[in-house]
């Protein structure tokens, strides 16, 4: 599967989730780990876990076994690893302590879903 077709994929499993304030941030050339990052809000933990649950079992579905997962047990800060595509579920509280987007997003606009879609 291509980087943009697994990247579709998940936006597409977040928004089925009602994943909150999608953003997806292009870090090819930036780091060898991965060409997409995209970081989003999950309501409560069971929601976190569900999400990324969720997205692992459709990137599964679709022929990309996850490479791992962690924070599952915990539910604040999960994340799938898609190898092309990484994906980062956050509770509001961590995210606004860590600010991935803004760590990795230094020299480029912000790119929001909702922008994506239209």
């Amino acid at each position: 599967m291509r980087v943009e077709e697994l990247k579709d994929l998940v936006l597409e499993t977040l928004d089925d989730m009602k994943a909150k304030d999608v953003v997806t941030l292009d870090v090819r050339g930036k780091t060898s780990i991965t060409d997409i990052m995209i970081v989003a809000s999950g309501t409560s933990d069971r929601h976190v876990k569900s999400i990324a649950q969720t997205v692992a079992f459709k990137a599964k579905q679709a022929g990309e076994t996850p490479l791992g997962s962690e924070g599952l047990d915990d539910g604040e800060w999960a994340l799938v690893d898609l190898n092309s595509v990484v994906v980062h579920v956050m509770l509001p509280k961590v995210r606004d302590f860590y600010h991935l987007e803004r760590l990795w997003s230094l020299d480029q606009p912000r790119n929001d879903a909702k922008a994506d879609k239209g």
